[in-house]
């Protein structure tokens, strides 16, 4: 990670892995309650797979006080927020998951939500940045207080906004050499391999139905069952058990050029397009069957895989880049 290119090729190697487990996340949501290894995959995953890729944007956050950075960032994050917004409505009626036609900006559809979320994270940082280290406490402090808010949740994804933004505060504060010495001392690979291991192994022995709430971060304590006073504190241990596990999985990512990093540039891509293969799977697909389908664990990471790879191409970029990165000229320093 010391040089920019290493530090791409690592950074993208542990993109290309997240957005496999964003999809791999997906296609075994409605199989997870058939079958208790996808149970234990599925709420591992949402523990650390989101904040991960939230700590690594907010790692290449740096440059946010450069000219025309809010400009850019409003049409890199917000325009295909609004185009894709538009166009699931319009998906979501024709495979019948809605049983009519409207758009509605402020309540992102599905994964949309990170588009959202990630324009406020950027427009956040004009404010926390002057705070330090510092910040990142005053932005934990409100992602556990905003759970109390009984209203919060899908509307502007705000919830997650609120609760997701220490992840991305924590990687725009760490420099790389910072990080470097944390992922790639000699400790840290072993150290990282129990953390992983045991969290597995925690999970698929006690972790609570009642809990998976919590990892999606969308609603208020109140939605996720009842409020508590302790909540708040049940947040604190959730925020320092979900970095130490993003710890253990960034000692596992190799900085070596691998033949799937240039698939780590295009996760966007992937992010963006892979419901479109995944819903109407969903929707078809006969409970009855679900059962039988949930056991074949090969069949599964290899369907996520394939998404993947051909969602990350060159040629789906190629003929997609107009919508997901449209030109637009907007202000003067923004281009």
């Amino acid at each position: 990670m010391a040089s920019g290119s290493k530090r791409s090729e690592y950074f993208d190697n542990a993109k290309f892995i997240l957005i496999f487990l964003v999809v791999f996340g997906h296609v075994i949501s409605p199989l997870k309650e058939y079958n208790k290894v996808l149970y234990t995959l599925y709420t591992f995953i949402y523990l650390f797979h989101m904040p991960a890729f939230i700590m690594i944007s907010g790692y290449f956050a740096k440059n946010f006080r450069k000219k025309g950075y809010l400009i850019k960032t409003f049409k890199k994050i917000l325009i295909p927020y609004f185009i894709f917004q538009f166009i699931y409505s319009i998906f979501y009626y024709v495979i019948g998951k809605e049983s009519t036609l409207h758009f509605d900006i402020m309540e992102p559809h599905w994964s949309l939500w990170f588009l959202l979320s990630m324009f406020f994270w950027n427009v956040f940082l004009y404010l926390f940045s002057k705070l330090g280290w510092t910040g990142f406490f005053v932005a934990v402090g409100m992602g556990i207080a905003v759970g109390y808010v009984n209203e919060i949740g899908s509307f502007l994804s705000l919830s997650r906004t609120f609760v997701f933004f220490p992840y991305f505060f924590i990687g725009y504060m760490l420099k790389g050499n910072q990080l470097k010495k944390l992922v790639r001392n000699r400790f840290s690979l072993p150290i990282g391999l129990v953390i992983i291991v045991s969290t597995i192994i925690y999970f698929a022995i006690g972790f609570p139905d009642s809990a998976i709430p919590w990892l999606l971060g969308d609603t208020s304590y109140a939605g996720m069952g009842g409020e508590q006073l302790h909540d708040g504190a049940l947040r604190a241990v959730q925020y320092l058990a979900t970095l130490i596990v993003t710890f253990g999985f960034l000692t596992l990512i190799p900085s070596s050029k691998l033949k799937l990093t240039k698939i780590g540039e295009r996760t966007l891509y992937v992010y963006l397009f892979h419901g479109f293969i995944i819903k109407p799977i969903q929707t078809v697909l006969p409970e009855e069957s679900l059962d039988l389908v949930s056991g074949n664990y090969l069949i599964l990471i290899m369907f996520s895989f394939i998404i993947c790879t051909i969602l990350g191409s060159y040629l789906v970029k190629k003929y997609t880049k107009p919508i997901v990165e449209p030109k637009l000229r907007l202000g003067s320093g923004g281009s």
